[in-house]
């Protein structure tokens, strides 16, 4: 069986196990105070080209939205997200579980864009009854999106003025960051993602960690007591290290960049195979998830010998399916599944 299902069907990078194990018998105090923590977050600061960032880790992508959404908003305030954003769809409610709604806007290929978040403000602001309403208290969108696109640094840079004018945080979820960052389609930095949000998350779930992310605050903007609200959710680890060692390794010798180009490159020898198959896509996607269009028949066959999404039925009966590669895929799988196709 070939496994194309998600990105985080493996364990761990070797590396990142071999860290584990090198500090494994050795007594470290808790919660993040010790110094595989502070060397995670210097190596962090320095990849992102600055050294006043505030750095959290976290084990999970929605308990880190969750904690980082509830964190900045006010009891009255919802976050704004595109209607195909992670937090509205798979995310179990767990935003609104915290006190918090979604406020959906119409995604263009899963991104928010600048104008339709000044047309829902405007639209906000000039309502009489406004009061009476969820209060708009920050923007969320994630990079890459739910279909593998990617925002421009213009895009990212409309958007972050808009929030700017609006006075709303914009938080970008990471989960795939580095996918993003290693597309050669991208035009968008690390340090381009500081300089424009308030606050992001570096993914380790799916780029080599067992799992962990890192929440970062760019603007020295991390809510005070952020252990106490890490802890009332029930997320405060004890043994921080364990996620913090695997930072750690990820960021010596540019590991995390590395491992994330190799997912795009098996992704991109992908698609160019169903292209020259002839096979319609989705969307043009620039990342390590790509859709494919297939009948109900060729869907069928193919899930004998392997596993993928199926995403969306289309009006005709075909079907979208994702194929998800990854920092583990193996070029002989990606040849096997090209053969199958």
């Amino acid at each position: 069986m070939l496994y194309f299902l998600s990105d985080y069907t493996e364990g761990a990078h070797p590396q990142v196990l071999r860290h584990l194990m090198d500090v494994n018998m050795v007594s470290l105090p808790g919660y993040g105070d010790d110094p595989h923590t502070e060397a995670a977050k210097a190596k962090i600061r320095a990849a992102c080209g600055r050294d006043d960032l505030q750095i959290w880790f976290l084990t999970g992508g929605t308990q880190t939205n969750q904690i980082a959404i509830d964190s900045m908003l006010r009891s009255y305030e919802g976050v704004i997200a595109a209607d195909t954003g992670h937090i509205n769809i798979h995310e179990a409610g767990a935003i609104e579980y915290s006190g918090h709604r979604v406020l959906p806007i119409p995604h263009v290929e899963g991104k928010l864009l600048a104008a339709d978040l000044d047309r829902y403000m405007t639209e906000f602001l000039n309502d009489e009854v406004r009061e009476h309403l969820v209060q708009p208290g920050m923007v969320y969108i994630s990079h890459p999106t739910e279909f593998g696109t990617l925002y421009s640094k213009a895009e990212l840079t409309a958007l972050s003025e808009t929030c700017r004018r609006y006075g709303l945080p914009l938080y970008m979820d990471g989960a795939r960051l580095g996918y993003g960052l290693m597309s050669p389609a991208t035009d968008v930095t690390l340090a381009d993602i500081v300089a424009l949000c308030d606050l992001f998350y570096i993914g380790g779930t799916k780029v080599g960690a067992l799992c962990g992310e890192a929440l970062v605050f760019t603007r020295g903007n991390m809510p005070p007591h952020f252990l106490t609200t890490v802890k009332q959710h029930g997320a405060l680890l004890a043994k921080t290290r364990l996620v913090s060692q695997q930072f750690d390794a990820l960021f010596t010798d540019d590991l995390y960049f590395k491992i994330s180009r190799h997912a795009i490159d098996l992704a991109m020898e992908l698609k160019a195979a169903c292209l020259a198959k002839g096979y319609e896509l989705l969307m043009d996607s620039p990342t390590n998830q790509q859709f494919v269009i297939l009948s109900k028949e060729q869907m069928e066959r193919l899930r004998q010998n392997v596993q993928f999404n199926l995403w969306q039925w289309l009006p005709d009966g075909r079907v979208a399916v994702r194929f998800a590669t990854s920092w583990a895929t193996r070029e002989e799988d990606v040849q096997a599944l090209i053969a199958l196709l």
